[in-house]
Parts: structure tokens; sequence; C-alpha cells
């Protein structure tokens, strides 16, 4: 097995494409053992609608990145508390959805540590009944990695406030995430290991894990960090990617305002307002249709919405409303 360093980056966008780099290259055909610890950050199945499983409001005030991921399954949070480990081998009728073949040495790693852990249905580790690690695959052309989660010391209000919807009605075919009873790996731990910091709990499981077979340790050339930079940038950084590729739903947002309540309709297909209309008993002059048409085609992400309306003073249409408010209602 190759243990590859992610030369410690924190960055979810960069170890993404650190982990698909190592993917695509096929040239390398052994097992390959990758960890990493990323900054605060959501980070969204590949089949899901970004919008609808995150607090943007929260995500934007705490500077909170939002990246999709190439494996399906539901979106989590990560900090510097959470360890993520991948393993990337080659795509087989044997490895493929095997999340206990990929899921055994981590839980062997752990009770090795004294947390007596366990799968749980289908790619979920569990520690006295809480999940502390949640998996998902993806298959190449000719490889496939299986990689997970392990709430190590994460800050656990923030994975509730983070993904925790604003109110409103969504009908999408997006898969939605799953909420359950999480918790941390470091209160399960034996007194003398709870103060590990993050990079020496992932040290020990490495160890564990690597001891098991013969390994070597690959250093990721600068050409390497060039293919890894281009593919961050291609992918990882993309608005068009993190949330252009949000499948199609339709979002009916609902708020009673001194002046009246206002109903906003709106058809989103790939990030994108396909279409809009404004209904409502609202008190106030103006022709909606100006709004309605500036919106639409424009992407369904806050900063572009008051962009479009930028030369359009919303006050007179909503006796008052001001266009930050409006941005906030319709997101």
């Amino acid at each position: 097995m190759l243990y590859v360093p992610n030369n410690y980056s924190n960055d979810p966008q960069m170890n993404l494409a650190i982990e698909e780099y190592l993917l695509r290259r096929e040239d390398i055909t052994d097992d390959i053992l990758l960890f990493y610890i990323n900054k605060p950050s959501i980070i969204i199945g590949r089949n899901q609608n970004t919008t609808e499983e995150i607090n943007t409001s929260y995500v934007e005030e705490h500077d909170i990145q939002v990246v999709r991921r190439l494996s399906g399954g539901g979106a989590v949070y990560h900090d510097l508390g959470n360890l993520n480990f991948s393993f990337i081998t080659n795509k087989s009728q044997e490895n493929t959805q095997n999340f206990k073949k990929f899921t055994k040495p981590v839980i062997e790693a752990l009770d090795h540590l004294g947390v007596q852990a366990e799968l749980s249905g289908r790619n979920d580790i569990l520690v006295n009944g809480a999940k502390v690690s949640g998996n998902a695959q993806f298959n190449g052309r000719t490889r496939m990695f299986s990689h997970g989660t392990l709430l190590y010391n994460a800050d656990l209000s923030n994975v509730a406030k983070a993904l925790n919807v604003k109110p409103s009605k969504i009908e999408s075919k997006g898969v939605k995430s799953v909420r359950s009873r999480v918790a941390n790996i470091s209160e399960f731990l034996p007194d003398h290991l709870k103060n590990l910091h993050t990079e020496e709990f992932r040290d020990r499981i490495r160890d564990i894990i690597l001891q098991a077979s013969t390994n070597n340790t690959y250093t990721l050339t600068d050409r390497d960090w060039d293919g890894i930079e281009a593919l961050m940038e291609d992918r990882y950084n993309n608005w068009e990617w993190n949330y252009g590729k949000s499948p199609k739903s339709n979002v009916t947002k609902e708020h009673r305002f001194p002046f009246g309540e206002i109903e906003a309709k709106m058809q989103i297909d790939k990030g994108i307002i396909q279409s809009i209309k404004i209904y409502g008993d609202f008190l106030g002059n103006g022709n909606v249709a100006d709004i309605e048409t500036r919106l639409t085609q424009q992407p369904y992400q806050p900063q572009a919405m008051r962009t479009a309306l930028a030369d359009l003073t919303i006050t007179p249409y909503f006796n008052g409303l001001t266009n930050d408010e409006f941005v906030d209602f319709l997101y």
C-alpha cells in the first residue's frame, strides 16, 4: 500500500482534487491510503441539491466553504476536528459497494485505541449507537475510491447549524441528507488519549493501518501538484460544479411582511433560475415582471441576484423592502 501525504493541506478544494488526481493516475496500480483534514466546510454529495442542504446565511457568515465531491451520499460538515480517510484501489466487483472491506481497518484501528466501533447498516461506523463515520464510494474507469469521515473532535453545534436549511418549500429530485445522532470519537477514547490533536489522532490511525502490510510513502512531485491545482481550478473551485450541478428543483418562498404577503415560485435547473413568478397581496407600485425578467437565467445565488437587480430599486414594488431584504427572502 502506498501512503500519500497531502502536504498538510486543510483546503477542501485542494484535498478533493488530490483524491481525484490519484484516482486518475492509472499508472499507479498499488492501493493508496490518503488522509486529509479540512477547514470548516460542507462537502455535498454528487447528486444533491446544494441550496437545499445548507443554511446559506450561516455558511456565509462563518466563511464555510461549500464543495461538491465525486461520490454520492449526503452532505457532511468538516472542520479541523474531522479526519477524512480515502482508500484508492483497483475497480472490481469485489471492491464496489464493499464498505465492510474498507471500514474494517479503520474499525480495527479504533479498537486498538480503545474505542469499540462497529459497521452499521451499509456504510456508517457507530460507537455506542452514535454515528462517528459516514462512507461513500466512487468508481472511475479502472480505479475507485472508498472514503469516509471520522468525527474526532468536531464542533457538533456547527454540524447542526450549517446543515440546517432555512424553512421553505422545496421539491427536488436530489438526494436529501438523513440527519443521524452523531458523536465525537474523542469522547470514547481512554483518558490518556483524550487530548490528542487531530493530527496526532491521524498519525495513530495511519500507523495502525499501515503496520498490517508492506508499505511505501509516495511524495507528490511538482508535476503532480501542477495537475492537482489544474483539477482544483477546473472542478472544485468552480461554481458550476459546486452549485450548478444541483438537480432540477421547484422552490417556493413565502413570507408575510407588514405590507402584505409575498410568494415567489421558482424553477431552478443546474443552479440557474429558469423561471420566477411573484404573487401576493402586498401593497406597492410597479410591475413585478420587471423583477422577474432580471432574475430569469441568473444563478440562484445571493450575489448574482443582487447584481441582476442592481439597476432596479425594489422599494416601490414592495412598499419599503430593500434590495438586500428581497434577495434574502428569495434565498
